[in-house]
């Protein structure tokens, strides 16, 4: 997982609304990947003035000056992990001095039998070093030098880094029962319990099948229509703003926006945190870090009960968990009073008209499930679902600000298709370069970065063989970044993928 965000910090600096305004001034602040960068408004799809060319050239050259500082590290040797091949050496040393050959066959059997695979590359880091920025940005120069699956130590620590396409479908669909989710598992624990992210196996499997039906296309057409009142809150905020001259960040506006729709989509709970601050925000992002941290913790202090009273941050952890579950429990009781008032007529596409939220339809359904586990499926949609959704929200507006020929494009698309109206399940499958700006923006920066999976049994991965109990993370920014699988690679382009052409899936891109 990422030890910072996920995004760059985004600040919109607004004026007063015109006609058909298609881009916006921004001011992405990020980690050292990212500089300042300011982007002119443009209403035919211009492209940038010189300034704009200026600042691109700039950021374009800082960039490329610390890819090479890095290359030239992991060139010099500084991250490789040196092999002595002591036992090789012993034995032809004793072979010399007349040891007999039979001899040292059983001596040495295992370690030839070892010897004979080829080895995986090893490079080897410290913590300190992915604290400083996004821990799948590293991993990418990496990848890069020691190539689709290396090995990756951070003191006791040890990781399978992967980003072969082939090598990726094979743990995550042909050999996925050789795989549980690991470490995903342990660090979102405190959280999720086992809810559909972090869940293995047979439960992952029944609440899946629990879970889907409640995404009938009644619920979809239902949900379209609450995005689109929820996304008018958030236009007329920026209104507001845009007439007071104010600044306003995007990121936080974005978490606001996904959090508000995912409590009604979800339980028909109305957040409302464009305009109230109930501190829910905060709890989960408080929630959020804490897994990040323990995700690359070598050791872990929350584990040791009096830590949990004696560190600040163990308390705030404790006290936004506490926040966070009080509010889903309260969601819940209020649920199920519903449901046993109601005169139930249920079916494939029920929705009840006043609470079409998933809560009511799995309650209503009749879900045989426990409380605890209801809870845990709850929280994986609550922070999961809206903190993806905000980062791809975030990250578009970040590529579509530095690309107003894109804009310009994008705009025309959305005047055509729905004019002055919200849009409807029957506009989706015609808003196609929409479709594709979201696609590329998913490529670039894939939500999550990174899966991680852990090896249950001996497997062979390429010509590599592992054993059971591989911690492995697939990279899925390097696979979505690999100059060998992409033209122009780094390069926004939505238009990479014909406009009728299948929508990109892992299926039909095979895993890239």
């Amino acid at each position: 997982m990422a030890t910072t965000p996920a995004f760059p910090l985004l600040q919109l600096r607004l004026t007063k609304p015109r006609p058909k305004p298609t881009a916006s001034c921004f001011k992405p602040y990020g980690t050292s990947k990212f500089g300042i960068v300011k982007c002119g408004s443009s209403s035919n799809g211009r492209e940038p003035d010189s300034a704009d060319n200026g600042v691109k050239s700039v950021e374009r050259l800082l960039e490329e000056k610390r890819r090479a500082e890095l290359s030239a590290r992991i060139a010099s040797g500084e991250f490789t992990v040196q092999k002595s091949g002591f036992p090789s050496l012993l034995k032809n040393g004793l072979s010399k001095i007349g040891v007999p050959s039979g001899v040292l066959e059983i001596l040495f059997k295992g370690v030839d039998d070892v010897e004979d695979y080829p080895k995986i590359p090893e490079a080897k880091g410290a913590i300190k070093a992915i604290r400083s920025e996004a821990f799948f940005i590293p991993l990418y120069e990496l990848y890069l030098t020691y190539g689709g699956i290396f090995r990756l130590t951070f003191g006791p620590k040890s990781f399978l880094i992967v980003s072969d396409p082939s090598i990726a479908k094979h743990i995550l669909k042909d050999n996925s029962k050789a795989y549980s989710k690991g470490i995903l598992a342990e660090i979102l624990d405190f959280v999720m319990g086992k809810g559909l992210i972090p869940a293995d196996g047979e439960i992952w499997r029944i609440r899946r099948r629990a879970i889907v039906p409640a995404l009938h296309q009644k619920y979809v057409a239902a949900m379209i229509s609450l995005f689109g009142l929820a996304t008018d809150r958030l236009c007329q905020k920026l209104d507001d703003a845009a007439t007071d001259g104010e600044d306003v960040e995007m990121e936080s506006l974005f978490s606001r926006l996904t959090l508000d729709i995912i409590g009604k989509a979800v339980f028909n709970y109305d957040f409302d945190s464009l305009t109230n601050d109930t501190g829910i925000v905060e709890a989960v992002y408080t929630v959020l870090r804490e897994a990040e941290d323990r995700s690359v913790s070598p050791i872990p202090t929350w584990e040791i009960p009096i830590w949990k009273d004696l560190s600040p941050r163990q308390r705030k952890v404790t006290e936004a968990l506490k926040l966070i579950n009080d509010v889903l429990d309260d969601l819940i009781a209020t649920c199920k009073r519903l449901v046993e008032e109601e005169e139930l007529q249920f079916s494939d596409e029920y929705m009840n008209e006043q609470d079409p939220s998933i809560l009511h339809f799995l309650l209503a359904s009749g879900d045989d499930v426990s409380s605890k586990q209801l809870r845990d499926d709850l929280m994986t949609m609550l922070i999961a679902g809206h903190e993806t959704s905000a980062a791809l929200l975030t990250w578009t507006f970040y590529l579509l600000s530095k690309e107003p020929s894109v804009v310009s494009k994008l705009q025309d698309e959305v005047d055509f298709v729905l004019g002055d109206r919200f849009p409807t399940i029957d506009d989706m499958k015609k808003l196609k370069y929409t479709t594709r700006v979201i696609n590329e923006s998913l490529r670039l920066y894939p939500q999550p970065p990174v899966l991680i999976r852990r090896s249950i049994e001996n497997d062979v991965l390429g010509k590599y063989p592992i054993k059971r109990g591989e911690d492995i993370f697939i990279s899925v920014w390097n696979l979505h970044r690999s100059p060998s699988l992409w033209q122009d690679a780094e390069k926004f382009n939505p238009e990479r993928w014909p406009l009728d052409g299948p929508n990109p899936n892992e299926t039909n891109q095979n895993f890239w």
